[in-house]
């Protein structure tokens, strides 16, 4: 896997406290969270890590088994800008992208005016849209080779995200989530990214991070090679000259339950740490939590943070209340992190 660690020559000891090679004498341990403010949520991770990775403690958990599950939108990356990026990466598809907006379906039409009336003028979504978008955006994409989304994806990345300065969507980590993968990574744990979002834009936005595309769940459509046709992929054999290419048949969205189900048929472990930030993610936290082999934590970030952020705070206070009455570790935008995307990003007005 690609690092976004800085790299020392260090031996290491399975609390994490690193020693010189050359020297009897401890240096101080490395301080991962420099972007956070000491909080409760903090402190149980860094006591929970210490726990389990301490072989002479009762909660020991081998290295195989730490594994840790994380939604993307709004867990480590942006979503408030003014919406999800596959959401307004459709938006642009459809309305914008005139090598494709002449040919676009109705439905699919319909489906991406419906994101720009909810971004643009506040209209409310239909119920059910997560699946009404999952459906256009497979019939949206269908026939690009996985290369050519890959390639399409990055180019929408690289935009200036709206309503900010100083940042492209590309760019939109929450920078202290991201030292938590540096450091669980460094105690041994093995992390993957659960999305409601499609696995290929997955992939394409955590590339830059080095997080590998095997370590990404998410939605799925049908893929087949070029020249396949209508056959079954068990009655036909791929030539070498052939790609793969999306369909516009929609396999899985991978919300609520259907993580659970990913998680267990693609990790093939029960996860004993998940992060995520929405109700999407309660059944991927209580599959964690209800890991009956090992001792388990599970966190919700919430947008809580007016200032630095499109955040409804209001809102966002209420579902933190309600997160830890469900048991889950509560992260705070506003109170936790000391930023959110770095200082040399502002907050702006949206411009359309």
């Amino acid at each position: 896997m690609k690092k976004h660690l800085h790299i020392f020559v260090l031996c290491t000891l399975s609390l994490g406290t690193f020693w010189g090679c050359s020297s009897n004498e401890p240096t101080q341990p490395k301080d991962y969270f420099t972007l956070w403010n000491q909080c409760e949520a903090l402190t149980a991770l860094q006591e929970y890590v210490t726990d389990v990775t301490n072989p002479n403690s009762a909660n020991f958990i081998a290295e195989s088994d730490r594994i840790a599950t994380f939604d993307m939108d709004g867990t480590f990356i942006g979503e408030l800008y003014p919406t999800y990026f596959e959401y307004n990466l459709l938006e642009y598809r459809v309305l914008d992208d005139t090598t494709y907006s002449k040919t676009a379906p109705d439905d699919v039409r319909e489906t991406a005016q419906e994101i720009r009336d909810f971004v643009r003028n506040g209209a409310k979504l239909p119920d059910h849209f997560d699946m009404k978008h999952a459906y256009a955006a497979a019939k949206a994409y269908s026939g690009m080779t996985l290369a050519e989304f890959d390639r399409y994806v990055k180019a929408y990345a690289a935009q200036p995200a709206n309503g900010f300065t100083g940042m492209t969507y590309a760019e939109s980590f929450y920078k202290p989530m991201l030292q938590v993968f540096d450091y669980l990574e460094a105690n041994g744990f093995t992390y993957y990214v659960v999305s409601g979002s499609d696995r290929f834009i997955c992939r394409t936005l955590v590339e830059s991070i080095g997080i590998e595309p095997n370590r990404v769940i998410g939605m799925d459509v049908r893929l087949q090679s070029t020249s396949q046709g209508t056959e079954a992929g068990v009655n036909y054999t791929m030539g070498k000259e052939e790609d793969i290419i999306r369909t516009d048949e929609l396999i899985i969205k991978n919300l609520k339950t259907n993580k659970v189900l990913q998680i267990a048929q693609e990790i093939g472990k029960v996860p004993v740490l998940s992060f995520g930030n929405s109700g999407g993610d309660c059944a991927m936290h209580n599959y964690c939590l209800g890991n009956a082999e090992h001792k388990t934590l599970a966190f919700m970030l919430i947008a809580d943070d007016d200032e630095r952020d499109h955040a409804n705070r209001d809102k966002a206070l209420q579902l933190g209340e309600q997160w830890r009455e469900a048991g889950y570790q509560v992260i705070s935008m506003h109170d936790d992190f000391k930023t959110i995307y770095g200082g040399s990003v502002e907050k702006t007005e949206f411009t359309f």
